[in-house]
């Protein structure tokens, strides 16, 4: 008999389901993914014209992206990579236990590389291409906490000595260390980017891929199917810079650009979204910004059961725990699995009731099976018209067991007891004794063994190791610097300009240069106009992979906007960060790419150092070449703008970089020989360093260069002009001038002489710190070589022997001058812009900065009135007839 009792709703819902469901499989068995989709998209506007609400998400379900149909075959020895990457992981611990028990406290990171070593061995046995002799292999930013791991199968490969492995951490030790990150200053043959400054790596990759896209649209590079690799863990991804120029990327359709995101949910302290799922979020905000998203979350393990979970609960589950909860699980045992994750429903249960609860605790996660990874890897290489992005779920700490493996004090782990190395040695099997376990003795098989014949193979056919940074570019050909520079020796003849706008004209001239022109990459942060460099819009073109699609609205001007595939001038929008980012990829091309590109940054001075001091760091590190140029600069020069624009302390800042050489030059001459010196050392000798030059929007006449001034522009000083007068004067003094503030120098050297009788020489001081280092480089000179003629700093030698109270007087604040004060013969008196700037004219901001002419005038006076020449009262008048408020607030504190 029929049953007519009344279906409820939840039954009437599950048909309708099931119905639909039944029909979707019917479309994708008849006309594939691409039909599904279509309609799918078709439902959805029907639904939305029919007034249906739809709630946006980004996310797909919490299992991986590939399923196991589409999965390639694994192509090598499962086996012998098993046993390659165990005995990795046993060095990179060994490495950091040996560390910490030959100096406490030393430092070291196991867990980072113990949750990602399935990630680097598929990695380096399948996928990064070597760059051989033709430079065109992969480009990889190695997470920095990771480094052991690099170092450890360095070491199995034969590249690095066991006195190395031994000295980690330990640079200074006889035979030389390995540094505890990668930091190519350091070790400048083996790595290539500074990452473990979290957030850099990303940001750095993102413009590193663009950059190749632009070297070859230029026809500087091949084309070629080279990937730029950047491995990142999920913490770090809360920097800003790592997902700041996401769109970027996508945008740039970077098919060559594949992040790898090591989720092992745990950053320094704890979960990273221990109520959240940082890869839900993470595939939220990659998908959102138009990347291809690849999740490798689940091991194989478990794809028979999520193969049996044909009414979704298990993917449901997945969905719902949260990170904290899934951090747990790693710790806990199999029984407290079972309960706590499959007990949440009987039909859970009933799915792993064949399982016991060690096979339950064993289930592998995505980012510790080698097949899943691999599979990610291939799709991501092989993917294109987008960046990808592969989100690795893993366990920090993997294998390190009771020592802490998922545990929220892993990270700090630096040593292991004797039982927990024993288990580890087990566990991975590394063929060690008892008696030598607890000494955590390197091991690295024999050269014909199995592993290591395996390894160098793999490598041999993937073009070389990595990562290894090997310089192979010719230097530059620097004969028509001289005449190209000339013109700026003369002056302006009585017409007035600012250095910028000198600048841009050597910028100009030296695009237009046939021997360097094609490898100069200039580089700005939608300032362009600000700083006069339209001109070049139309001479070479503001690069873009797509050109032009557009006509510009200012397209009937000379000068109008113009976007070239060809384009030479990268516009980065209002965005320092990545524009710096650019910087140091073309700086550092010629180890990259084998490419001398010379990058010239102009940007806002007030946003260099500070914004982005952490990546000028970096690209000290990277051994970057090239100019920054900070524009605008001047705390009094930088007229109306105000307190967060006026740059007064960016040569401080600078002064911390090691190989930054910074100048603060007045006259276009000062410039033409900084820059052509600048090119001749860093692209025709090869040396390690990068350039910081100061220029500003005030005009004036540009003086022309006086004879022999050219070793002191490049030391850091020189008199420009001493005084003219003949006759004995009351008093003697040397005025010291930098940028604009040199001509309120020279305008005071003017009124001592006519007003005060005092004579006065006028030195330009081109950079503070060129003459600090050279200082303190002699002193230690002679520290060490006493009985040894000592050797005199430059600037005793330029004002030993001169008399007079000394004056210094600059645009930047007063430690500058202060910093070279033991050399002086007398004291210096510096007059700086100590404090926060204003909103005002250039006058009135020098008269409350106290470094106009007057002011200058009057520190002279009172030292001439300390050491007996004048008398105070001398002094006293000047202030009434100078103008000057002896009570006005002071500058540095008001």
């Amino acid at each position: 008999m029929r049953n007519t009792a009344p279906i409820d709703a939840t039954e009437i819902e599950a048909l309708e389901t099931r119905e639909w469901l039944e029909s979707l499989d019917y479309v994708l068995q008849s006309g594939g993914p691409v039909r599904v989709s279509r309609l799918l998209r078709q439902l959805s506007d029907h639904a939305r014209q029919r007034g249906v609400k739809l709630p946006f998400t980004a996310n797909t379900p919490y299992v991986n992206t590939i399923p196991p149909a589409e999965q390639p075959p694994f192509p090598g020895s499962r086996e012998i990579e098993r046993r390659i990457k165990s005995l990795v992981r046993w060095n990179a611990l060994a490495m950091v236990v040996k560390a910490n028990k030959a100096e406490d406290g030393i430092g070291g990171h196991i867990s980072t590389f113990a949750s990602a070593a399935t990630l680097y061995e598929v990695g380096f046995n399948h996928f990064f291409k070597g760059k051989g002799d033709a430079l065109d292999g992969d480009i990889i930013y190695f997470q920095g906490h990771a480094a052991p791991g690099i170092y450890a199968r360095a070491f199995l490969e034969g590249r690095l000595s066991p006195q190395k492995l031994e000295n980690f951490r330990r640079e200074l030790k006889t035979g030389g260390g390995l540094s505890s990150y990668p930091h190519p200053w350091l070790m400048p043959d083996f790595w290539e980017f500074p990452t473990v400054s979290m957030g850099l790596g990303p940001i750095c990759a993102i413009y590193q891929a663009r950059f190749m896209r632009y070297l070859e649209d230029r026809g500087l590079k091949k084309p070629s199917n080279s990937k730029v690799w950047a491995f990142i863990g999920d913490g770090e991804t809360d920097e800003p810079e790592s997902l700041g120029a996401i769109t970027l990327a996508s945008r740039e359709k970077l098919d060559n650009l594949i992040f790898v995101i090591n989720c092992n949910l745990q950053r320094l302290d704890g979960p990273v979204r221990g109520n959240g799922q940082i890869i839900q979020e993470l595939e939220s905000v990659f998908r959102g910004a138009g990347w291809n998203v690849l999740k490798v979350i689940w091991g194989s393990e478990w794809d028979a059961l999520l193969d049996k979970d044909t009414d979704g609960l298990l993917v449901k589950r997945m969905g719902e725990v949260v990170d904290g909860e899934y951090q747990k699980y790693a710790v806990e045992s199999g029984a407290y699995v079972r309960s706590h994750f499959w007990g949440a429903d009987p039909r859970l249960q009933q799915m792993v009731a064949h399982l016991s609860d060690e096979q339950l605790k064993k289930l592998t996660l995505g980012g510790h099976d080698p097949v899943k990874v691999f599979a990610g890897y291939k799709a991501a290489v092989e993917h294109k018209g987008q960046p990808t992005v592969i989100l690795a779920r893993t366990i920090k700490g993997y294998g390190i067991g009771e020592a802490g493996e998922g545990k929220n004090i892993t990270h700090q782990q630096k040593k292991l007891n004797e039982d927990e190395l024993k288990a580890f040695r087990t566990r991975f099997g590394i063929p060690i004794g008892d008696d030598e376990v607890s000494k955590a003795p390197f091991y690295r098989p024999a050269d014909a063994s199995p592993e290591v014949t395996y390894l160098t193979e793999r490598r041999k056919q993937l073009g070389g190791f990595v990562p290894s940074r090997t310089v192979q570019v010719e230097p530059l050909k620097t004969d028509s610097l001289p005449a190209l520079f000339e013109e700026f020796h003369a002056g302006s003849e009585g017409r007035t300009a600012s250095t910028t706008m000198a600048f841009v004209r050597m910028l100009a001239k030296l695009l237009r240069d046939p021997e360097i022109g094609h490898l100069v990459v200039p580089i700005v942060p939608d300032e362009a106009r600000t700083f006069g460099m339209e001109a070049l819009f139309r001479q070479v073109g503001i690069y873009s992979h797509v050109g032009q699609l557009y006509e510009p609205v200012d397209r009937d001007v000379l000068l109008y906007y113009k976007e070239a595939k060809e384009g030479q001038i990268l516009e980065e929008g209002i965005n320092e960060a990545g524009s710096i980012s650019s910087f140091i990829a073309a700086g550092s091309a010629y180890a990259t790419h084998g490419i001398n590109t010379i990058p010239f940054f102009i940007y806002y001075s007030m946003f260099g150092m500070q914004r982005v001091g952490d990546l000028v760091w970096a690209a000290a590190d990277t051994r970057t070449r090239g100019f920054l140029l900070g524009g605008t600069a001047g705390r009094t020069t930088l007229a109306g703008e105000g307190l967060q624009h006026q740059d007064g302390h960016s040569h401080l800042l600078a002064l911390a970089v090691p190989n930054l050489i910074s100048y603060d030059p007045t006259f276009a001459f000062e410039i033409a020989v900084i820059i052509e010196e600048g090119i001749r050392r860093m692209y025709r000798d090869g040396e390690s360093i990068f350039y910081y030059i100061t220029v500003m929007n005030e005009t004036y006449e540009m003086l022309g260069m006086p004879e022999g001034v050219r070793e002191g522009i490049l030391k850091g000083m020189y008199r420009l002009r001493a005084s003219s007068r003949k006759q004995k004067a009351k008093g003697r003094a040397q005025l010291l001038g930098s940028g604009a503030i040199l001509n309120e120098v020279l305008k005071a050297q003017e009124i001592l002489d006519q007003k005060y009788d005092v004579a006065a020489d006028v030195w330009s001081v081109t950079s503070y710190t060129e003459l600090y280092r050279d200082g303190h480089a002699a002193e230690r000179w002679n520290r060490l070589h006493p009985g040894k003629p000592a050797r005199v700093p430059y600037v005793t030698q330029c004002l030993g022997d001169s008399e007079g109270v000394i004056i210094a007087a600059s645009d930047y604040v007063k430690a500058m001058p202060d910093s070279i004060d033991r050399w002086m013969p007398r004291r210096v008196t510096p007059l700086g812009t100590d404090g926060f700037g204003r909103s005002e004219g250039r006058a009135a901001l020098r008269d409350f900065f106290e470094v106009d002419a007057k002011s200058i005038v009057l520190a002279t006076l009172v030292e001439l009135v300390d050491d007996g020449s004048l008398e105070a009262s001398v002094a006293q008048k000047a202030i009434v007839d100078l103008g000057i408020n002896p009570e006005k607030p002071n500058p540095a504190i008001s």
